[in-house]
């Protein structure tokens, strides 16, 4: 469990205080395009960010610490002010927590893929193609109505597209297990092994599981298999308004990002479909909580995907509506990432991430928002961890230390 770093007697609890807004655009930190030497950020078209730039306190973000590169849970975990290397929780769990579902301590949960075997169990797609929500939930329903696990009570959720989550409660389950995922096509499914021996019963059941799915699935042409990663028991956290007197709210269209916010105490008001309902949802009840959580994916999904000019175009769709968030006036408004996805990389990395915080309080020093004005800021190099501490203290949250 992380550690408390700010003294519980900093912290003002009670009304009238600074509200703050995190927007979080997922994979936001890049490298440089060889032809022009700036990044995916620099390159962009942004006036609103780059206006918000000229008023705020810049800096940069290392998410875990140097050279680790992050998950998206526990670079989230990070940014909300917990130790992502003290606060260790599987993707499972979120997932979970993420389309709703009720966990309760002891349970055990994985992320599973709808995907694609051929004939001989080869793994064809990781992904399934990428089904659409209904597909996958067809899927997901058939399991439930056909697959029996005698001796444990398990519940299966649909996520999102292939994306699934399986939950297992009951006694003896303990969640240190290898993936059935090898993360390549041409081979089959890996076995869930235990890594120590409190996990051997939950590897036996998973393996049952996925054996029993395999053969209702035998006959469907495209989403044939399931792959299982991400394990997780679950063990309740101190919460946000525990730690650091606020009342949350997270605005985020995938569930991951819903599941991470929920673990630490945030209400969800509700789902919305598109960045800009998102948007909506926190004009609509900004003066209903303390602390804002806005999530926007699609900077990563592209960087993801190796695609520079898609990743730009992304931080510009994002920076169209960021003027209605400014507009709200935020005694706080922080904008960064959870983490660099380079579109020259295809993956998360440990790069540091770009951060700008808007207060009445900062010290501007640069005039656009990128990666090179960002290391010049105000701010300096700082963990992400440490964030949570600084929207604090700008919000006039935290007490002087000491006489």
């Amino acid at each position: 469990m992380a550690s408390i770093r700010i003294p519980d007697d900093l912290v003002i609890r009670g009304g009238g205080k600074g509200r703050i807004v995190l927007v979080v655009l997922d994979g936001l930190g890049g490298l440089p395009h060889p032809d022009t030497g700036l990044t995916e950020l620099e390159t962009a078209r942004t006036p609103v960010l780059d206006g918000l730039a000229r008023r705020s306190s810049l800096g940069m973000l290392i998410p875990v610490r140097h050279g680790v590169t992050p998950g998206s849970g526990p670079a989230h975990l990070a940014l909300f002010g917990y130790d992502p290397l003290e606060t260790v929780i599987g993707r499972g769990a979120l997932s979970a927590l993420g389309v709703g579902f009720e966990l309760r301590p002891g349970d055990v949960a994985a992320r599973l893929n709808l995907a694609t075997l051929d004939a001989e169990g080869r793994i064809v797609d990781r992904r399934g193609g990428r089904p659409s929500d209904g597909e996958g939930r067809r899927i997901v329903e058939l399991l439930v109505r056909t697959v029996a696990l005698p001796g444990v009570e398990y519940f299966l959720l649909h996520e999102k597209e292939h994306r699934a989550v399986l939950v297992l409660r009951g006694p003896g389950l303990e969640a240190d297990l290898t993936d059935t995922d090898p993360q390549r096509t041409g081979v089959p499914p890996l076995d869930a092994t235990a890594i120590t021996p409190g996990s051997e019963r939950a590897a036996r059941v998973i393996n049952e599981f996925l054996a029993k799915a395999r053969a209702v699935l035998r006959e469907e042409p495209i989403l044939s298999g399931l792959l299982a990663r991400g394990y997780a028991r679950f063990e309740e956290i101190p919460s946000i308004e525990t730690r650091f007197g606020l009342t949350g709210r997270v605005l985020a269209k995938y569930p991951m990002y819903r599941g991470v916010a929920r673990l630490v105490g945030m209400e969800i008001p509700g789902i919305p479909g598109s960045d800009e309902e998102a948007v909506g949802l926190l004009e609509a009840g900004f003066t209903d909580a303390d602390f804002h959580f806005l999530h926007c994916k699609a900077p990563d999904a592209r960087g993801e995907d190796g695609d520079f000019a898609g990743k730009v175009a992304a931080i510009e769709a994002a920076d169209a509506w960021m003027g209605r968030v400014a507009a709200l006036e935020p005694d706080v408004l922080i904008v960064t990432g959870d983490h660099s996805t380079p579109a020259a990389m295809g993956i998360h990395s440990w790069h540091p991430v770009p951060v700008l915080l808007k207060s009445r309080w900062a010290r501007p020093t640069g005039a656009t928002f990128g990666e090179k004005e960002a290391r010049q800021g105000d701010l300096g190099v700082i963990e992400s961890r440490d964030l949570m501490t600084l929207a604090l203290a700008h919000a006039g949250r935290l007490a002087k230390f000491g006489a």
